[in-house]
């Protein structure tokens, strides 16, 4: 389970495959059509669908479907508030990175079912093949801020420092912008399971 927290409220889960898990790291296969469940407001909107002064007088509640994104295989490096994303065409071809900014993720588990916890910090970058790179959703975190007893990032400066690293990390083409997993197949032999299994939403752990 890959989970996001609002401080201990749940706010998104989603179910993935553990590819890897070693000192790097662990990583993560997400595909579409993947069971998740996301916060929405109680008439079906999301966090994007209206300025954020006015979600935060929603009443939300925790909805089940299916992501219907692209496949996503994930990176999520320990005691860093980052993880990375790769993605590839419909083709196949690898079309670039994605830089999340979040919280340190906490790992746990409960029998069978495993799980990263982390809380989502908005400001994310994009990184295309040549690792040529651009900011991404810096709106959305601007106007967030504006709003500090409902905004749960309460550090901005650390937020956007740990993504200066990360572009500097970028530009020297060290791991794991060096063409690591940019060849990732699943494999085809992987189901995806119909709904999220017991447990999914457990506190939240620190």
């Amino acid at each position: 389970m890959h989970r996001g927290f609002v401080d201990e409220r749940l706010v998104f889960a989603r179910l993935g495959r553990v590819v890897g898990h070693d000192e790097r790291g662990i990583r993560l296969w997400f595909a579409h059509g993947t069971p998740l469940a996301v916060s929405l407001s109680e008439d079906g909107e999301g966090i994007r669908d209206m300025p954020f002064k006015e979600w935060t007088q929603r009443r939300q509640v925790l909805v089940t479907k299916k992501w219907r994104g692209p496949n996503i295989f994930m990176f999520i490096p320990p005691d860093r508030a980052h993880s990375v994303w790769w993605f590839w065409g419909p083709d196949g071809e690898f079309v670039g990175w994605y830089i999340n900014l979040e919280e340190p993720s906490v790992l746990w588990e409960n029998g069978a079912l495993v799980g990263v916890d982390t809380t989502d910090q908005d400001l994310d970058l994009w990184v295309h093949p040549d690792r040529t790179w651009e900011w991404k959703d810096e709106d959305e975190f601007e106007e967030r801020l504006q709003f500090p007893d409902h905004y749960w990032v309460r550090d901005a400066a650390a937020v956007r420092a740990e993504g200066e690293h990360m572009t500097k990390v970028v530009e020297s083409g060290a791991f794991p912008f060096d063409g690591t997993w940019t060849d990732f197949r699943p494999d085809p032999s992987w189901e995806i399971p119909g709904e999220l299994p017991a447990g999914w939403d457990r506190p939240r752990a620190r």
